[in-house]
C-alpha cells in the first residue's frame, strides 16, 4: 500500500518539524519508502481530512494517523518483519519515556534559541500567523525569547545530562545501532539545525559525536536536508 507523509516544510523545501524529523527518522529506519506532501503554516486546511490541524501525518492506505508517537506505533505494528523501532516492549517503554523527555525538556530550550529565526525561513505570508502563534505561547516578543539564548545553551546543556551520560558508554541511545529513543531527541537537534546558524553544541560534547553519527544515517540523508552546519 503507498504511504503518504504530510510535513512541516519552510522556503525552499526546508523541512524544520522537530515531530516530522522523528517520523521522516522512523520512514527511513523501516526502509519504507512514502510520498511526501509538503505542509507550510498557512495550508493547515490540507489537513482537515485527518481531523485535526498538525503535521506529521502518515496516511498508509485507508489509514489515518497523526502525532509522531502513534505513527511510530503504527510503523511498528503494521510492518513487524522491518527493523525494529523499539527492540520489544522495554525497549518501547524507554523510548515513551525519552520522547516526553525531549518534549518537556528539550523543545522548550531550544526554541529559546532559534524561534525568531524561523522567521528566516519561512514565507512572509506566514510572518504574521508564526509570530502572534509563538508570542501568544510565550507571553513575549520572538526577539524577547532568544534575547538570552547563550544563557538559554548552557541550560540545555544542563538538560541534556542524561543524554550525554547513556553516550559515553554507547554509540547511540538505543545501545550498537539507533532506535526511535535516538530519533526522539534527534528531531530537535534537526529543528534547529534547519533554521538557525545559532551553535547549541561544544565540538568535544559526546552530544555532539552522536549527532554527527545521526547525520550521517540512511546514506547520510539527514546531512543532504538544508541546514546550517552546526
Amino acid at each position: 500500500m503507498a504511504i503518504t507523509f504530510y510535513d512541516l516544510s519552510g522556503m525552499n523545501a526546508r523541512r524544520f518539524s522537530p515531530f516530522g524529523w522523528r517520523v521522516r527518522m522512523a520512514l527511513a529506519h523501516k526502509e519504507l519508502d512514502a510520498n511526501v506532501e509538503l505542509i507550510g503554516f498557512s495550508d493547515k486546511a490540507k489537513l482537515e481530512f485527518s481531523g485535526q490541524n498538525l503535521v506529521p501525518v502518515l496516511v498508509d492506505g485507508a489509514t489515518v494517523v497523526a502525532d509522531s508517537w502513534e505513527i511510530a506505533g503504527h510503523l511498528q505494528a503494521t510492518y513487524p518483519d522491518r527493523p525494529s523501532l523499539f527492540h520489544g516492549a522495554a525497549g518501547e517503554a524507554s523510548a515513551r519515556f525519552v520522547a516526553a523527555y525531549a518534549d518537556s525538556q528539550l523543545h522548550p530550550l531550544v526554541a529559546r534559541c532559534v524561534v525568531r529565526d524561523i522567521l528566516e525561513v519561512i514565507p512572509e505570508k506566514e510572518h504574521a500567523y508564526f509570530r502572534a502563534a509563538r508570542e501568544k505561547r510565550f507571553g513575549m516578543t520572538l526577539e524577547a525569547i532568544v534575547a538570552n539564548r547563550e544563557e538559554t545553551r548552557r541550560q540545555l546543556k544542563t538538560a541534556l545530562y542524561p543524554v550525554r551520560t547513556t553516550l559515553r558508554d554507547h554509540a547511540f541511545l538505543g545501545g550498537a545501532g539507533p532506535n526511535f529513543s535516538d530519533y526522539a531527541v534527534f528531531g530537535a537537534f534537526m529543528w534547529a539545525r534547519s533554521v538557525s546558524a545559532f551553535t547549541l553544541l561544544d565540538a568535544d560534547d559526546p552530544v555532539h559525536a552522536w549527532r554527527e553519527r545521526m547525520l550521517d544515517l540512511f546514506d547520510a540523508m539527514p546531512r543532504a536536508e538544508a541546514g546550517f552546519p552546526v
